[in-house]
């Protein structure tokens, strides 16, 4: 296959950033007749990519960095199951695609890096979460951020079923009669409570597999908060037994079933929206805490300076802005760029890439929550001599 579908982010192709970087998003629709469009639309992108391209690269080079656009647009199935949006990064190397559970704002740009900012958004670890949806038989884990969640597909050597954890179960035996009889010659049966007592510590069983393997294999490699959905009686045991220290205390105190967990979008996120805006607002605070020690700026000159000199620590940038300046490699000042230009990009998706890079936090926020009006606002990691 020319191209492969991939969910993980950060992804290996940014650490190639081989020239020429085609980046590709686009929204998309899971329904008809809105989707009809979509393919059309994909069409008309990759023309731009092309003529973007024809600036400097003969065709002999373009063609073969098309063909897996080419093959995609014609790709059917991939277009019906379609969800929310759509990115693709791609060079001579490879090519990857992205299905989104939210909207992108269309673009296409041809760079010697990749445009990022809408995947760091999608992905950024301020409203990102895993959700487990459990119950006394099976378990499904999801991870989402603010726009929706999808099940991780755990892979087929991974136990999901009480069953698969703790073999077949019998719990249908007979009610017996013990030697005993009462004063009246009636014989004392046996049997209900020892079956009762037995499906709880199973299900005890169960449970403690199921936060082992989460907590071991994704809450700890991510630090993403861990929602429950379950009955209550399942959240008062699974509290009760679990080691994760993120599971949240807050979750969906109804029965899970892996057909209609996926709906409650809504409702998961009632859920998890106070944790994200506090987050945020004390990311806000302190960068104003920061500034007053001038340990902080929303400079765009000084930021890229700081960038260059790995020296932020935290960036802020504006969703769905554009700005279009570039980074002077030899001066460091800040110039007019041609966002057509097949090595120029938005000045604020190559600041994110290059504090993504030096392992920086970068969090993308809407323009109503953004702290200053410049697009950006960084902390740095030492007081600044720019």
């Amino acid at each position: 296959m020319l191209y492969e579908i991939v969910t993980n982010f950060p992804h290996e192709i940014l650490d190639t950033n081989k020239p020429p970087c085609i980046s590709l998003y686009q929204p998309t629709h899971r329904h008809r007749p809105e989707n009809k469009q979509d393919r059309i639309r994909f069409k008309n992108l990759v023309q731009k990519i092309e003529n973007s391209l024809r600036l400097k690269y003969p065709t002999r080079k373009i063609e073969p960095l098309l063909e897996p656009y080419r093959v995609l647009a014609e790709d059917r199935p991939f277009w019906d199951h379609a969800l929310d949006g759509l990115a693709i990064l791609s060079n001579e190397d490879r090519c990857i695609v992205y299905r989104l559970q939210r909207p992108v704002e269309e673009l296409a740009i041809v760079a010697d890096s990749f445009h990022i900012k809408p995947l760091i958004r999608v992905f950024q670890s301020a409203d990102r979460y895993h959700l487990l949806g459990l119950n006394r038989e099976l378990f499904n884990l999801y991870e989402g951020n603010r726009y929706g969640f999808e099940e991780i597909d755990l892979g087929p050597d991974v136990p999901k079923t009480a069953e698969e954890v703790l073999g077949e179960r019998d719990y249908e035996r007979s009610v017996t009669a013990a030697p005993h009889t009462t004063a009246s010659g009636a014989p004392i049966l046996f049997g209900h409570t020892e079956k009762s007592e037995e499906k709880q510590k199973e299900t005890e069983k169960f449970f403690r597999f199921v936060d082992k393997f989460v907590l071991e294999n994704y809450s700890q490699p991510s630090g993403l908060p861990l929602m429950l959905i379950a009955l209550p009686e399942y959240h008062s045991l699974f509290h009760k037994i679990s080691r994760n220290p993120h599971l949240m205390k807050e979750g969906l105190k109804i029965a899970h079933h892996p057909d209609t967990t996926p709906k409650l979008k809504d409702e998961v996120w009632k859920v998890l929206e106070p944790s994200y805006l506090e987050k945020t607002r004390v990311l806000i605070e302190k960068y104003e805490e920061a500034r007053a020690k001038w340990l902080a700026t929303d400079d765009l000159s000084q930021i890229a300076r700081a960038a260059l000199q790995n020296n932020i620590k935290h960036l802020l940038i504006e969703a769905d802005r554009v700005v279009p300046l570039r980074i002077n490699p030899e001066t460091w000042e800040l110039e007019p760029a041609d966002l057509d230009d097949p090595e120029h990009d938005d000045l604020l998706d190559d600041l994110a890439e290059m504090v993504f890079r030096s392992k920086g936090e970068v969090v993308v926020l809407p323009k109503d929550r953004m702290p200053t009006t410049t697009g950006a606002a960084a902390i740095f990691r030492f007081l600044s001599v720019v």
